[in-house]
């Protein structure tokens, strides 16, 4: 009896770590960065993001206002006080500046997923800030 409840504890423990998202592992490619001559002090980036299966960006904030299009597989994606959403290829998403971005993750645990984002934001910006755990 006892030997099956540990066994069933151990079991139940894998599949929940099976289903944790895998941060800081998705892969982001800069595509083009320019600054705005129209509007000193800012700057336009496009950039790629590419999940695996189960990968997920760390919760973060952004100075700057962010446009996603979803290129490939799903993305789940939760800003601020909003429920989350799944979009998926074809489907795109807006963040205004100052969101707190708590999920951006593949809603996959199978297949990859891609994102297509550009952003506007200070020129001297960092593309995303980690949030402290809350």
């Amino acid at each position: 009896m006892k030997r099956s409840l540990a066994t069933a504890l151990i079991l139940a423990s894998f599949s929940a770590f099976a289903h944790e998202p895998v941060y800081n592992q998705e892969s982001i490619k800069v595509l083009q960065e320019h600054a705005l001559s129209n509007v000193p002090g800012k700057k336009t980036i496009m950039l790629s993001v590419d999940y695996a299966a189960g990968q997920a960006t760390v919760p973060h904030s952004h100075t700057g206002t962010a446009v996603a299009y979803v290129l490939e597989g799903a993305i789940t994606s939760r800003v601020n006080d909003e429920p989350a959403i799944t979009y998926t290829a074809g489907q795109s998403f807006y963040e205004p500046a100052g969101s707190r971005h708590f999920e951006s993750s593949n809603a996959s645990q199978t297949r990859p997923a891609k994102l297509l984002v550009v952003m506007v934001l200070d020129d001297k910006a960092e593309v995303l800030t980690p949030l402290a755990h809350e």
